[in-house]
């Protein structure tokens, strides 16, 4: 599978990301249908363009992998618990940003092998930003057509630069910022918290509360590609294709950096 880890995939996947994000803009600055998913979570008409773009992409691309979408989740456990390699992606991260118009959502597009995230795109349309990353290639960051490496930070600041949710706070964090005695807290929309840390922008994203797979897999790849992790409470990076989509809390930051228990 180390053949599929490639930079030419990087670059197929950047731009199906692309597409992905372009239609979603198109969207963006128009007035769209908000519709109730079965959880009650908020579903737009760009979430299933974008969800129609990339699946079409990867198909015609890599046409013997399979792909979970958070657009295509009757794809029952009993059908994918032998995928060893497969697509997971999240076409429309952060839909409640995008209805408040923040600019702070994302496409979000991993390639997931025997329960890893190893190689991953994300995309903020509206920012016109790329992090991407993936296994032996390191991490980038694409603003306006300008590449750059990034890395995570090795060490924090004198206050240390914390980041979280905008939408989903909560008291478990608040309690859990009580071990700092001096710190910054940023908030952001979408799977833009984790490539905070991954640019080396944010010391610490511990997210203590519900998220689904999708939600940090390409995120995840790129932090792992930066120098980072991404881990439960027991120190154990975060596995992908369970039987439940839901991820423990987890915490991001440098493979260097001891950060606080709960």
């Amino acid at each position: 599978m180390n053949d599929v880890i490639t930079k030419e995939t990087l670059d197929i996947v950047t731009a199906i990301a692309k597409q992905a994000g372009d239609t979603i803009m198109g969207i963006y600055h128009k007035d769209f249908s908000v519709y109730e998913k079965s959880d009650e979570s908020p579903l737009t008409e760009a979430d299933l363009a974008a969800h129609k773009i990339i699946c079409e992409g990867l198909a015609k691309a890599f046409p013997d992998l399979p792909i979970l979408s958070e657009e295509s989740v009757t794809v029952s456990y009993e059908d994918r618990k032998g995928w060893d390699v497969f697509w997971l992606v999240d076409p429309l991260d952060g839909t409640k940003e995008f209805i408040k118009k923040n600019d702070e959502f994302t496409v979000n597009i991993a390639l997931i092998v025997n329960g890893a995230p190893v190689l991953g795109v994300v995309y903020a349309p509206a920012l016109d930003t790329v992090y991407a990353g993936a296994q032996g290639l390191g991490a980038i960051k694409i603003v306006d057509d300008q590449v750059s490496d990034i890395a995570v930070k090795t060490a924090p600041d004198d206050s240390w630069a914390l980041v979280g949710s905008r939408s989903h706070r909560g008291e478990h964090m608040d309690n859990y910022l009580k071990s700092f005695s001096n710190y910054e807290f940023i908030s952001k929309g979408s799977s833009l918290k984790l490539c905070m840390v991954a640019e080396g922008v944010a010391d610490l994203y511990p997210r203590l509360g519900p998220t689904s797979e999708w939600d940090t897999a390409a995120a995840h790849a790129v932090v792992v590609a930066a120098g980072g992790v991404v881990n439960d409470q027991e120190g154990k990076p975060l596995q992908y294709n369970k039987e439940n989509i839901l991820n423990p809390w987890f915490f991001v930051h440098s493979a260097d950096i001891e950060i606080p228990k709960l």
